[in-house]
């Protein structure tokens, strides 16, 4: 069945153009409550956000939606996603939501949805959400003196701070350590920084100034050169860039060298295999995840799981499968030994344990392969469906026949953006760039697209 509002990560889209408007907002929060309040106990939703500016209005809608619906709420203000889900089990909350679009733009916004055991919602429960949206929404409403109560709760983000730093080994401390950090004036611009300096980094910090209007621009994860300008000025020992809602990370060396999240899982995957805390025999990343990862896993005796884009497909499969271990290239690193979603502080930390325990700088611990040649180019489309032109088909069945022993090529539909994502890597550069010009070239012709 079709899904009008969710797509691979919750609901998402420019704020005040539906979907992402205050009436399907207060829809969602009633859709939500009438699904999740089961027995006869007061039902609670904790709300985070992140620091965009319609962030005010969407969290005044869904406290409207959830207490018509007779749940109480929890207001967290800006907070990280990963907080939002530890804190839904923490607080023994009924669903959990987090205002956030991620890394995009702040005139995009979102809402992402966590069930009481602080895991993503179901495919299953989201038609039902859909289902429920569709219909005379206001018949689920509660009786009068059934109406939720809503407060606001500051204090709960040192909770989180706690949390994130007991993840760090216990022998192991920051002392000694220069840190540079890009908040991307977004949800962590509070929380990073001081659980770093508590564990005794030197801390020196950028995109911590958000204002409503910032998150993402020119920095964090998405835009790392201010990150890298930061690390050679002040001669840190690493830089961390975290997204508008710190689920994802990207490292930069003390050259000022981008790491990505593929080489970050080959650290970790690496590491905790030596410790033998590495479960499934490997780990689990997206189609989109280099084959220099998948080469550098099999020459130590472990797999790589692939699974579709999408850091909740990683975290089904780590469930189902019993991997700790899984991610994706753009920094989202799930470590299910603590948490239920991605979160980059934690993937972080667990690189600087490695720095420290092993005395290496960030350029040794962290260059573990030497990626594959890979090539994404996006097209954006503005209605129809090009990916079933009959051209289109054939030549994306040439280009997998050409790539079949040396390489691999992944298109697919943005799950959050109106464009279609062209990849293809392989061992020979030209070859990789001739294929993905000229499939960009024969989608971008197809009716109701532009390359």
């Amino acid at each position: 069945m079709s899904r009008r509002y969710f797509g691979t990560d919750g609901i998402r889209g420019q704020s005040n153009v539906f979907p992402m408007t205050p009436d399907l907002a207060m829809r969602v929060g009633i859709a939500v409550g009438t699904i999740f309040r089961r027995g006869q106990h007061r039902h609670r939703v904790v709300i985070g956000k992140d620091t965009r500016l319609s962030g005010y209005m969407l969290e005044n809608a869904l406290v409207a939606g959830f207490t018509a619906a007779g749940l109480d709420v929890f207001l967290l203000g800006p907070i990280p996603t990963p907080a939002v889900a530890m804190l839904t089990r923490s607080l023994r909350a009924d669903i959990g939501v987090m205002i956030s679009a991620s890394h995009n733009p702040f005139a995009d916004n979102g809402i992402k949805l966590f069930g009481p055991d602080g895991y993503k919602l179901s495919d299953e429960i989201e038609q039902q959400i859909e289902e429920l949206l569709d219909k005379d929404i206001y018949a689920q409403l509660a009786p009068a003196k059934e109406i939720g109560r809503a407060k606001r709760v500051d204090g709960d983000i040192y909770r989180y701070i706690e949390f994130v730093k007991r993840t760090l080994p216990r022998d192991v401390t920051l002392h000694g350590l220069r840190i540079a950090i890009d908040c991307a004036n977004g949800a962590a611009y509070k929380v990073a920084p001081a659980a770093l300096w508590e564990l005794g980094a030197e801390v020196i910090t950028i995109g911590n100034e958000p204002n409503g209007t910032n998150i993402n621009l020119d920095c964090g994860s998405t835009h790392p050169s201010a990150l890298q300008k930061k690390v050679h000025e002040v001669r840190a020992d690493i830089g961390i860039a975290l997204d508008g809602d710190a689920d994802r990370v990207i490292i930069v060396d003390e050259n000022g060298a981008i790491v990505d999240g593929d080489q970050l899982m080959a650290v970790i995957a690496e590491t905790w295999a030596n410790d033998q805390s590495l479960k499934g025999d490997g780990i689990v990343a997206t189609v989109m995840s280099n084959l220099g990862l998948e080469r550098f896993l099999n020459g130590k005796g472990l797999n790589l799981a692939r699974t579709k884009v999408g850091d909740r497909y990683v975290v089904e499969y780590m469930r189902q499968h019993h991997y700790n271990v899984g991610g994706e290239q753009s920094g989202h690193i799930v470590l299910s030994d603590f948490g239920t979603t991605g979160d980059g502080i934690i993937a972080a930390l667990q690189i600087l344990a490695c720095v420290k325990r092993t005395g290496k700088t960030v350029s040794e611990i962290c260059h573990r392969f030497d990626p594959v040649p890979q090539l994404l180019r996006n097209v954006r489309i503005s209605g129809g469906k090009p990916l079933e032109d009959k051209t289109v088909k054939q030549a994306i069945a040439d280009a997998e026949s050409e790539l079949a022993k040396s390489g691999r090529l992944v298109i697919r539909p943005s799950g959050t953006e109106p464009l279609i994502r062209v990849m293809a890597e392989g061992d020979d550069r030209s070859q990789i760039e001739r294929i993905v010009n000229d499939l960009v070239g024969v989608i971008g012709g197809a009716r109701g697209a532009a390359a």
